[in-house]
């Protein structure tokens, strides 16, 4: 009888946090490249750029791909003759990797679970707990199955009961955009058929562990009704023009997984859930031989490039000098890099300054004729400036934004992803502007960002307020002062073209 020791059991899974957290799996890494040689959007093509370079720093100084180091979904399928050495609970052992490896203090990571979710929205400090799904199956291992879901793309997830006649190509085809670029594409769409609602969605995220594999099956061509179905979806999604970060372009998705289940005559749930460009996942199996042991992708699979040769027509930009003047020169697509001092906000902090408006307090940060950077960094370790700050989604800042401009005093944002339509009438009226930096290349941000101190709201953690001073933070101008939106802009100019 296999015998699984307590020590092998948390050393692995905390292991393969911090591996997922640095490194691409390698079918991930191929397919982004091929995505980049046959881009021809060049504001997706840069994007993916990117993507690619902070891939590299991050595997080259094990450090996080993204800001968001995600909620940590663990999917354990136990052999039934498996014997366990502990003192513990399952549960309990998971949770206790997990808050190590999240409290690592050579590779810190994020944690961003909260408790009160409809309360005071606490942040546990470890990111614990876990969200752990188990089965019992024949055999002497254990399959262990990781990832650490982003709130972007878990933000993106959907579901339908559908009749029985209803057509899932239609349904998805009509659910995609109205995803927007929250999930930060390009990335994998799993989809569950099947069984009942929490069966489809429980299907939608496990297929997401499943190898990128499109190119292949394309070569080779469909062998089911399963395997016709994700090739059509593939090429008809990537029609629909959404592009790398929404800004338009070929590639939206990188492959479409499929599970399916028997379900009831009367019924056909349905689910869909993103994986978003920072895919964290890995799979390892325990045979009581020891821990799991985690080895790095081939470094040739690293990409180098020099972002200012990319960016022909870049514009440098002092932010502490700026003048409404110079926002109305700007034009949605343009890029720019950011130089001076910007200060930072999230959800937390725009909650707390429109309550402070509205008792009549005194804020305690002047942000007239600021700009405020919409992110929640990774703590700094090893001498860093800060860890990494890659952008958060800007829409959901959408419901202060006209209060934030009007009564507050910024004159310009930065996030990602789209903004809504009352957020575009409001930049317009203010004649601001939103900036996009690049979802999932948070490393490459941070090295812009030359110093850093908390002004305000330290109790919210990295909901804090910050201020930056960068040198060179690559933008792109996503909705410029007259309101012309990129992600309304590309979309619809490739969706024509592919079309």
């Amino acid at each position: 009888m296999v015998v699984i020791k307590k020590n092998d059991f948390i050393q692995s899974i905390a292991e393969s946090l911090q591996h997922i957290s640095c490194f691409y799996s390698e079918d991930f890494l191929l397919a982004l490249k091929k995505a980049f040689d046959k881009e021809q959007s060049q504001p997706a093509k840069d994007a993916i750029s990117q993507i690619l370079i902070n891939s590299s720093m991050c595997a080259e100084n094990r450090r996080p791909i993204c800001q968001d180091t995600g909620a940590v979904n663990v999917f354990l399928k136990i052999g039934m003759n498996v014997k366990w050495e502990t003192d513990q609970s399952i549960e309990d052992m998971i949770n206790e990797a997990v808050r190590a490896a999240y409290k690592n203090p050579i590779n810190t990571l994020r944690p961003s679970m909260v408790v009160f979710p409809n309360g005071m929205r606490k942040n546990t400090g470890d990111n614990t707990p876990a969200i752990i799904n188990m089965s019992v199956v024949p055999g002497d291992k254990i399959d262990i199955y990781i990832s650490a879901k982003g709130g972007g793309s878990e933000a993106k997830a959907k579901f339908a009961m559908l009749n029985p006649s209803d057509d899932i190509v239609e349904w998805v085809l009509n659910v995609i955009p109205t995803m927007g670029a929250g999930w930060c594409p390009p990335g994998v769409i799993g989809i569950g058929i099947g069984g009942s609602p929490d069966k489809a969605m429980f299907m939608a995220k496990e297929a997401l562990f499943e190898k990128i594999d499109i190119h292949e099956l394309i070569e080779k061509g469909p062998s089911s009704h399963t395997e016709e179905l994700r090739l059509e979806l593939y090429e008809k999604i990537n029609k629909l023009g959404i592009g790398a970060q929404g800004f338009g372009g070929v590639t939206t998705v990188l492959d479409v997984k499929v599970k399916e289940y028997p379900t009831h005559a009367a019924n056909k749930p349905v689910a869909l859930i993103p994986n978003c460009v920072a895919a964290r996942h890995t799979h390892f199996c325990l045979d009581g031989s020891g821990p799991a042991v985690f080895e790095p992708p081939n470094n040739l699979l690293w990409f180098n490039a020099d972002i200012e040769k990319q960016e022909s027509n870049i514009l440098h930009v002092d932010v502490n000098t700026i003048t409404t003047k110079e926002i109305i020169s700007w034009k949605s697509g343009q890029k720019l890099l950011l130089s001076g001092k910007l200060l930072t906000g999230r959800d937390a902090a725009h909650r707390r300054i429109i309550n402070m408006l509205d008792k009549g307090e005194a804020l305690p940060v002047n942000f007239k004729n600021r700009f405020i950077y919409y992110v929640g960094p990774v703590e700094p370790v090893k001498g860093e400036i800060v860890g990494p700050a890659g952008p958060t989604t800007a829409t959901r800042m959408d419901k202060f934004t006209a209060r934030i401009l009007e009564e507050v005093g910024v004159i310009g944002m930065i996030g990602k992803a789209e903004r809504g339509a009352d957020a575009i009438k409001a930049i317009k009226e203010n004649k601001s502007v939103y900036l996009v930096a690049v979802g999932g290349a948070a490393y490459l941000i941070s090295k812009s960002i030359i110093r850093a101190k908390v002004l305000a709201f330290e109790d919210l953690g990295m909901e804090a307020i910050f201020e930056f001073e960068v040198k060179d933070m690559p933008v792109t101008v996503a909705v410029d002062s007259e309101g012309n939106s990129l992600h309304d802009i590309g979309p619809k100019y490739w969706n024509r073209k592919l079309q």
